[in-house]
């Protein structure tokens, strides 16, 4: 029974959430607990909703969730705009409704929040994993809550657990690349950053691990097309980093949108039920992609109709419809009401969603503080972290001794990279270079460099600009720097602007740049000026030519608000370059399947009739930076193991240069007469060490003995017993595990 209207339980804060909880769920209404796992937007979608409209349905159908702000065509952009959108919206739910029950504001901040004019923008994905640097990207999701909790968001729709390995996949960009541990290591840092020291403390969100569980490797490399996968593929490669951010603490997790071996995720049993929940023992909420449940009717086409989808998503273990409206309220109601679907399933998920606003505080203080977040947005001290994490992530591809420059040349900048913000925070962020605090590439060779700086654009991403007006200023320039690459886009390369259009570069088909951008460069080389190629792309591109034709190519990824600096103080050496790719760099379009970590194989006639396995343009884990290293005495504290046992690897790393520099100790593993196939190498555990010019340390990794082990389908985890071969940087050393674990 409830407790008294007089003095609802549900409304003391002294007492415990599971109680509060309990009495606010036996008042409610079947329609109000529907309402409560389903959410709104405002803004332009395929249709607009304005906040009037939303504020009518929390009113007349109990919606719980909203996103008013924090995504591509959202009602709100501006700071003051947003916190008068939420505390309207919050008014309305809190005073206007019969329970009073706050809304939860979910937001896409996936790499800062950046939906938000002036936000701090760190690099996306693919960067920031490139910093192999977990505790800087824990730091940089924390400001990231910092700032979407400012506006009022309790959910941030991050991180991207996808292990990305195709790049014809328009959203590899997204993710850490394609070792699963890189990722499961990112993927966990994310998490603590969000959540902090729980939902209970101040300016923590809700962490959103997705795209459960292996939406990464669809048929043709098309974003949402189906995933036909091996178990064995599935739980050795997909699933780890999920489990990484499990144990990190995550508090929700949202399903991918293909079909999975036949079965779309969002309405399967399998996927979110037995495998999410039963084998891996997630107990949050499970989230929807945006339409993901209205796609099991229209583009599965596994439901007949809504009314099917809802049953289907709501059966298989869905807890909240992110962006459903009151179509799907009704659905629901409809279900319980007629007997379809039991009661007990709202209130699971009910009691789910309830938890977490009383953990966070919602029904005590809904509201935002409009002076806060404008101070908090897009702090100085927050940009200061991004041009660090920005810095850390540049990767040196090629450089024939040719930098650093000294800062006294006459400097060409070309490309259409060079002098565009909004290409250089790239997808997920907002559209419109006004709402960008940041400065491009060009501004900043402008403010590092003391001889003459001139430009021309020369091209841009796909169309043909002034070429003979660019050659002419880099004939006369000592060296030019070509800013090429790709611009904002989302998904299947969509830019939702007159950016690009659909078909153009960049596209799934093409991985070269485009020939404009080509044509640009081979414009510029024929003056014979240097040429310093910097790559602003989402994707690994396939740039061979444009590697053999520059003195040093500059990998710059996404970089965020703080790029141009991070970028100009690397080619004038300011900033020594220490990120190491979280992907393969491939030849050619041809090599779309190109991991490090590819299983042995037979060569049935030879191996002189086999190509390389593994022969890309620059591999996994490259990088160079302006000194050098030497690595030896590789040792381990134990050669014996057993199960849950820690094998501590020891190696010198000496900086024999003549500069400070950042080295990343890349610890892989590889292993041969096992029971199931192997990878031939894979990647265990890794450390930054930074060193003084003639600085020597003794660096120590950790390597837990059950890395070395896979998942056996039937069987579960397991390690063989058997020797295994740690290396790094050439050498090696072996590890015997003295018996079979599981």
């Amino acid at each position: 029974m409830p407790s008294s209207d007089a003095d609802p339980e549900y409304q003391r804060p002294d007492l415990p959430v599971s109680r509060r909880v309990s009495d606010l769920l036996d008042r409610m209404t079947v329609a109000e607990k529907a309402g409560q796992l389903v959410g709104t937007w405002a803004g332009e979608m395929h249709r607009d909703v304005d906040v009037d409209e939303v504020k009518g349905l929390v009113r007349e159908k109990h919606l719980g969730c909203a996103a008013p702000f924090g995504w591509g065509g959202s009602a709100g952009t501006e700071v003051g705009e947003i916190v008068d959108i939420v505390n309207e919206l919050q008014e309305t739910a809190t005073e206007e409704t019969r329970l009073g029950i706050p809304l939860f504001l979910n937001v896409d901040a996936v790499h800062g929040h950046a939906y938000v004019a002036d936000a701090t923008v760190f690099p996306n994905g693919l960067g920031a994993a490139a910093t192999w640097d977990p505790e800087t990207i824990e730091a940089g999701a924390r400001i990231t809550a910092t700032e979407v909790t400012a506006t009022g968001a309790h959910q941030n729709y991050s991180p991207t657990c996808d292990v990305g390995r195709d790049p014809r996949w328009g959203r590899v960009f997204e993710t850490f690349g394609e070792s699963p541990r890189l990722v499961a290591e990112m993927a966990a840092a994310k998490v603590r950053g969000y959540q902090g020291d729980g939902l209970e403390a101040e300016a923590t969100v809700v962490s959103t691990a997705k795209h459960f569980p292996a939406y990464s490797e669809p048929e043709r490399g098309e974003d949402a097309a189906p995933v036909d996968v091996s178990e064995y593929k599935l739980r050795n490669t997909f699933v780890p980093p999920f489990e990484a951010a499990l144990d990190a603490g995550v508090e929700s997790v949202m399903p991918c949108y293909n079909s999975i071996n036949g079965e779309p995720v969002h309405g399967s049993e399998r996927w979110l039920t037995d495998l999410l929940r039963g084998d891996l023992g997630f107990d949050g909420t499970i989230v929807s992609d945006w339409g993901g449940v209205r796609h099991l009717t229209d583009d599965h086409k596994t439901a007949a109709d809504l009314r099917e989808a809802t049953y289907d998503a709501r059966t298989a273990g869905l807890d909240v419809a992110s962006v459903g409206n009151d179509i799907e309220v009704d659905e629901l109601v409809d279900l319980v009401e007629s007997g379809d679907l039991d009661e007990s399933v709202l209130d699971a998920s009910v009691e789910r969603v309830l938890e977490r606003k009383f953990r966070m505080g919602l029904f005590e203080d809904p509201y935002v503080d409009r002076d806060e977040a404008l101070e908090t947005v897009g702090a100085d001290e927050h940009q200061r972290v991004a041009l660090d994490v920005a810095r850390d992530s540049l990767t040196l591809l090629k450089n024939d001794d040719f930098l650093p420059i000294s800062g006294e040349e006459d400097v060409f900048v070309g490309g259409p990279n060079a002098d565009d913000l909004v290409h250089q925070v790239g997808g997920w962020s907002v559209e419109e270079e006004e709402h960008v605090d940041g400065t491009t590439i060009l501004e900043e060779i402008r403010n590092h460099v003391d001889g003459e700086v001139s430009y021309e654009q020369g091209a841009g991403l796909h169309d043909t600009l002034d070429v003979d007006a660019a050659a002419e200023k880099a004939a006369d320039a000592d060296v030019a720097v070509l800013a090429l690459g790709e611009g904002w886009y989302l998904h299947e390369f969509g830019a939702g602007s007159p950016r690009t259009e659909t078909g153009e570069f960049p596209t799934r088909e093409q991985l070269d740049i485009a020939e404009e951008q080509q044509a640009l460069v081979d414009a510029v080389v024929e003056t014979g000026t240097p040429v310093v190629g910097v790559l602003v792309t989402g994707r690994p591109l396939a740039v061979e030519k444009l590697s053999e034709q520059a003195d040093a190519l500059l990998m710059a990824y996404f970089p965020g608000t703080m790029g141009g600096k991070a970028v100009a103080e690397t080619l004038v050496g300011e900033n020594d370059p220490s990120g190491r790719l979280a992907v393969t760099m491939p030849r050619s379009g041809a090599q779309v399947d190109l991991h490090h970590d590819h299983l042995h194989q037979p060569r049935p006639i030879g191996d002189h009739e086999h190509p390389d396995s593994y022969d890309p343009l620059y591999p996994f884990g490259h990088g160079l930076t302006y000194t050098e290293f030497e690595t030896g005495d590789l040792s381990v504290d134990e050669s014996v193991v057993g199960p849950g046992d820690t094998v501590e690897l020891d190696v010198t790393v000496q900086n024999v240069g003549d500069r400070a520099g950042t080295e990343v100790v890349q610890v892989y593993s590889t292993t041969e007469s096992k029971t199931l196939v192997m990878p031939e190498r894979r990647l265990q555990a890794f450390e930054r060490v930074d060193l003084d010019a003639g600085e020597e340390a003794t660096v120590t990794v950790e390597v837990p003995a059950e890395r070395f082990g896979v998942y056996a389908p039937g069987d579960g985890h397991r390690v063989e017993a058997g020797d295994y071969d740690l290396l790094v940087d050439g050498e090696s050393v072996t590890v015997t595990v003295d018996g079979d674990y599981l």
